[in-house]
């Protein structure tokens, strides 16, 4: 049976790359993106175009902040981190998330009525 790869709730890769940035500190986007997918154990399978895209937004809206730096194959990258603002975001999306998750929840736990 072939499985499909998951797509992303809308505004949830927001919540993935912040988190990812808190947690382990500057990246570039490449390794951002790979991480989350080690992380979701290749269910999520990201397009880097999308997560550039992401990153730029991220960046305008004062969450992330970036400079140049040397990748790990000694090529010239965009280092990412979060911001104090970032973090901020980051706690209410995580709340958000809790909330919208337990009622995704509740509603999946639900019995048919009338026992039919």
């Amino acid at each position: 049976m072939c499985e499909r790869k998951s797509e992303v709730m809308h505004g949830t890769l927001d919540l993935m790359i912040l988190k990812t940035l808190h947690a382990l500190g500057p990246l570039h986007g490449f390794g951002i993106a790979r991480r989350i997918e080690q992380v979701s154990e290749d269910v999520l399978r990201l397009n880097e175009g999308t997560v550039y895209t992401l990153l730029l937004r991220l960046q305008q809206q004062g969450w992330i902040s970036s400079k140049w730096g040397t990748s790990e194959n000694n090529r010239k990258a965009r280092f990412y981190s979060i911001t104090r603002y970032g973090l901020k975001q980051l706690m209410l999306e995580t709340q958000n998330w809790e909330r919208i998750s337990g009622v995704i929840g509740r509603v999946l736990r639900l019995e048919r009525e009338g026992g039919a």
